[in-house]
This record gives structure tokens, sequence and C-alpha cells, in this order.
């Protein structure tokens, strides 16, 4: 409960649970479980680091293209006014 309580992440009980359990089936220790609980933890938030990254990127690459398109109107918009 401790453990869960600090945790930089909001788990849930039963998911706490489920990992806790299989670590205690695996035969590990209360602090080779807790061990594992925090490997968990820390795999989630590089998880969530990596989604985050993936969702800018694509924001900044739809940004650069709107960007582009609205250069090249510009441009067509221009000329046309020039002819």
């Amino acid at each position: 409960r401790r453990w869960l309580s600090e945790a930089a992440l909001p788990w849930s009980p039963s998911s706490a649970r489920r990992l806790w359990r299989r670590a205690c089936a695996d035969g590990l220790s209360t602090e080779d479980a807790l061990a594992q609980l925090a490997k968990a933890e820390i795999r989630s938030l590089a998880r969530d680091r990596d989604l985050a990254r993936d969702r800018d990127l694509a924001r900044d690459h739809d940004l650069a293209r709107d960007r582009d398109a609205t250069r090249q109107y510009a441009m067509r918009q221009k000329q046309a006014i020039q002819t």
C-alpha cells in the first residue's frame, strides 16, 4: 500500500495487485517484488514519454505542412494578381 500511495502514476489497486501476485508467484522476496513494481512503473512512464514525443512530432509535422501549404497558397495568389 505504501508503494501504491507513493507511485508516480495513478495505479489501480487491481493492476498493482496483479503485478504483486505475479512477482510473489515467481518466488520473489518483498523487496524484489517492490522492485518489480518500480520497474513496471518506469516502463509505463517511458511508454507515456514516447507517446507524448510521437504526438508532439506529429503535431510539429502537421504545423510545418500547414505552414508550407499557406506559403504556397500565398505565392499562387500573388502570381495571379501579377498576371
